[in-house]
């Protein structure tokens, strides 16, 4: 899992092994220790809808599960998922976009 942050946009990339997990009903969770400073988690996992919790080490994204089932039929494809989950009080509404880097496969569907 990658994860991509930048200002109030976050970017969840995964690869299609991962995704399998996600479809079997797994968690998938990336840990990143920045020296001996602190660490950020992040554990992605599949939902009723769009959530994102947790604390500022230890993130929780949920992702609406039949839009996840949905977009997996799509493959592959360069387009990602999109949501907004709006901030405190109307502000610093977060835009979150999700989407499955399909490159492996790609090259191996690829005449050699």
């Amino acid at each position: 899992m990658k994860l991509q942050i930048e200002g109030q946009h976050l970017r969840v990339r995964i690869g299609e092994e991962e995704l399998a997990q996600l479809l079997a009903g797994e968690a998938i969770a990336s840990r990143t220790r920045f020296g001996r400073a602190f660490a950020l988690a992040c554990t992605l996992r599949l939902g009723a809808g769009v959530e994102v919790s947790g604390s500022a080490g230890d993130w929780q994204v949920v992702l609406p599960d039949a839009a996840v089932r949905e977009h997996a039929t799509r493959l592959p494809t360069r387009e990602g998922l999109g949501f907004r989950l709006a901030g405190e009080g109307g502000k610093d509404e977060l835009e979150l976009l999700f989407d499955v880097d399909v490159r492996d496969s790609v090259r191996q569907r690829r005449p050699h």
